[in-house]
């Protein structure tokens, strides 16, 4: 089926851009928006990055203020996580993860970190699809990629309260279990 092949080669060839190739000069918001939808898959505009969603992520302490109103490599490495794991996990969720992996201090490596598990996950469910496959095998597909996402999203879901248990929230001291 073309429409599956298509998809399986988007997501063996489709990646963000390492570190070296994002852009080395700061962007304004509105080159930043319109930059962002080149790091990940999209299939619809409805998923699209706005500048109150920014500003949200900012708020939220997911994402580090503008320098200046520029944002520059490590925004766009922040923003390419957060709009990855948005619709798997809650920005509390993000929060215990980014401080359990330690990713605040340097960008780079916790990008770099990310892009080598989204080439693993992306190369393994395109390794998955049949392009060949007729059209009664989508629906049962479907099923297999529905339900490895919610058994995927049940271990995550409870690995990172494990992490929110054990690890202390700033100017706290460690939880016991």
């Amino acid at each position: 089926m073309r429409e599956l092949e298509e998809l399986k080669e988007r997501m063996t060839t489709q990646r963000p851009e390492p570190w070296d190739q994002l852009p080395d000069l700061a962007l304004y918001m509105d080159q930043l928006i319109s930059y962002m939808p080149r790091q990940l898959i999209r299939f619809e505009e409805g998923d699209a990055l706005t500048s109150a969603m920014v500003n949200n992520y900012i708020k939220d302490g997911l994402l580090p203020r503008a320098e200046g109103k520029r944002y520059g490599r490590e925004h766009l490495a922040w923003l390419t996580a957060i709009c990855a794991l948005k619709s798997v996990i809650s920005m509390r969720e993000m929060a215990t993860l980014f401080r359990a992996l330690d990713v605040g201090e340097e960008a780079r490596s916790g990008y770099e970190h990310l892009l080598r598990e989204l080439d693993r996950a992306l190369d393994e469910v395109a390794a998955s699809l049949d392009g060949a496959a007729e059209r009664e095998a989508l629906a049962p597909l479907a099923l297999r990629l529905a339900l490895d996402s919610y058994a995927s999203k049940l271990a995550c879901q409870r690995v990172l309260d494990i992490l929110d248990e054990t690890d202390p929230q700033p100017g706290e001291s460690k939880k016991k279990k």
